[in-house]
């Protein structure tokens, strides 16, 4: 059985659709369900059923799914063996991050690999935490820059190494002619009753803002619900309600937007993950240089050496964090 088909097909049982795993493996939806049809010729078993409007995987093919897992798993390990023997930045390495992060951090990033090495072949997958960290344990993703928070920890599977990259501050955005902007700073207990505008449930950002406001003694009320920073800016400057925007990624502010700080300063704890088996290989490596390099706060200050080993990121009590906690 060809080895892509078999990835292929593991993409689609992992993500759930052909347009999923198109999307995760930088493909068209038609590749994927070509490469599906000559899997079923190859073995002469259907693998996918059609249900509704979308297709569902057969017996069959979850078990063959299974253990297409264990296959490429081997084939990683000695795709690391390898490299690591060659001692060279090589091979594809597929990276996802969070939305700011893909916008405020990765091009750099993604741009300074490019120019050191030429024969590593970069892709990028921007998704929720929840999910990366998933994709990073089932091996669909490289690395992945994934957040959390101090009350809002992120699970990471079993097998899958962490590094921490810095913390992203988070402030309160008001209408320029609400009560609270004339304040210089605000406080937890100043933002109860606010309207608020924020992501989706299910988000973690989302979750975060629930539990803190929980934890103050207020059920939030979240009017609107988008799931992109720069429409949540939009509706904030239209004057329909407050938010909690991090500094990653953050453009200028548009006229009719203020930015306010909170004390104790919440920030979110942004962090590298990747397979423990992996470490070895140099592309990880230097993909870990390279974010540690490149993230904000650092860009004035001597960079320590990479560390690819497994680093706890410790969880401190919940509630908005300090700054450096």
């Amino acid at each position: 059985m060809d080895l892509g088909r078999l990835r292929a097909l593991h993409a689609v049982a992992v993500h759930g659709s052909v347009g999923g795993a198109a999307a995760a493996l930088g493909y068209t939806p038609s590749a994927i369900s070509q490469q599906i049809t000559k899997l079923e010729r190859e073995t002469r078993t259907p693998l996918l059923e059609k249900r509704g409007r979308g297709v569902v995987l057969t017996d069959a093919a979850r078990e063959l799914a299974a253990a297409a897992e264990q296959v490429l798993a081997l084939v990683e390990s000695a795709e690391v063996a390898l490299e690591e023997r060659r001692g060279q930045v090589s091979g594809r390495l597929v990276m996802a991050a969070f939305a700011t992060a893909a916008r405020g951090l990765m091009p750099s990033v993604l741009a300074d690999l490019t120019a050191r090495y030429p024969e590593l072949e970069l892709r990028l997958l921007e998704s929720d935490p929840y999910p990366m960290a998933e994709l990073v344990g089932r091996g669909e993703v490289d690395l992945a820059v994934v957040q959390d928070w101090p009350n809002t920890p992120l699970p990471v599977p079993e097998g899958v190494a962490r590094l921490p990259l810095g913390e992203d501050p988070v402030d309160v955005l008001l209408p320029a002619g609400h009560p609270l902007a004339a304040l210089p700073e605000l406080t937890v207990a100043d933002l109860a009753g606010q309207q608020w505008i924020s992501v989706p449930p299910g988000n973690i950002c989302h979750d975060w803002l629930v539990r803190t406001m929980r934890e103050a003694g207020e059920e939030p009320d979240v009017r609107f619900q988008v799931g992109e920073f720069e429409t949540q800016i939009a509706l904030i400057a239209a004057g329909l309600g407050t938010g909690l925007v991090p500094r990653l990624g953050r453009g200028a502010l548009p006229e009719g937007v203020v930015a306010r700080s909170v004390r104790p300063e919440p920030s979110r704890r942004v962090f590298a993950l990747w397979r423990e088996q992996a470490t070895r290989r140099p592309a990880i490596a230097a993909a870990l240089e390279t974010l540690r390099a490149r993230w904000p706060e650092r860009e004035s200050a001597p960079v320590p050496a990479p560390v690819p080993t497994p680093v706890p990121v410790p969880v401190p009590g919940s509630g908005f964090s300090s700054r450096g906690r």
